[in-house]
């Protein structure tokens, strides 16, 4: 199950509004800090960050870029005051999914959940193919490119200068380094790796 990571150093907002998530049946854990919260979360599973913009030592935004940096598929709803708006939508521009301002209430936040894990599970499938995709050498990822634009397996033993049959077996090792059984599914899963709206900012190389 996603988690929904609160983060807020007023306890009195984090106790209040976990009763809340837990209620409706979310799996939820709460941090007063944002350091304990980057050290000790798991960044890279299916999840939501209910991130309050001001806290003491590291704020909102601070999080926000460390996980941005480092390639969290962790997504961000913030949790605003009424000054605060402008600096939530500008973190909204970086790629936070949404800002709630508090006092919050039940619909708009189930809402904004449902919204940001669809996008932190897209980026955790999207984090798994680039995973494989680095498993290839460079002809590997030379030919995939190829296979992927349509080239028959001549044709592209024409381009990169090789045999047919070493063709054959470095299509093969791409299949299944990339996890598809067919070429349609191999093609899927070249536009989910570059689809930028399956994207939360991520450190890893195409």
């Amino acid at each position: 199950m996603a988690t929904i990571h609160l983060l807020d150093d007023d306890t009195a907002v984090t106790n209040a509004c976990a009763f809340l998530l837990e209620s409706l049946g979310y799996d939820v854990k709460c941090w007063t800090q944002g350091a304990d919260f980057l050290a000790q979360a798991s960044l890279y599973q299916a999840g939501v960050v209910l991130l309050d913009m001001r806290m003491p030592v590291l704020d909102g935004q601070g999080v926000h870029d460390a996980l941005r940096q480092c390639g969290s598929t962790l997504a961000v709803v913030f949790l605003t005051g009424h000054g605060d708006v402008p600096m939530a939508v500008e973190q909204m521009k970086r790629g936070a999914v949404d800002f709630l301002q508090k006092p919050v209430s039940v619909k708009p936040l189930q809402a904004a959940l449902e919204r940001a894990l669809t996008v932190s599970s897209a980026a955790v499938a999207r984090r798994e193919i680039i995973l494989c995709y680095q498993q290839l050498t460079p002809k590997e990822r030379e030919l995939a490119s190829l296979v992927a634009k349509g080239f028959m397996n001549r044709e592209i033993a024409e381009a990169m200068n090789i045999a047919v049959r070493t063709v054959e077996v470095h299509r093969a090792r791409v299949m299944e380094k990339m996890q598809a059984g067919s070429l349609a599914e191999l093609i899927r899963r070249f536009e989910k790796m570059a689809s930028p709206e399956t994207r939360i900012r991520t450190t890893y190389e195409l």
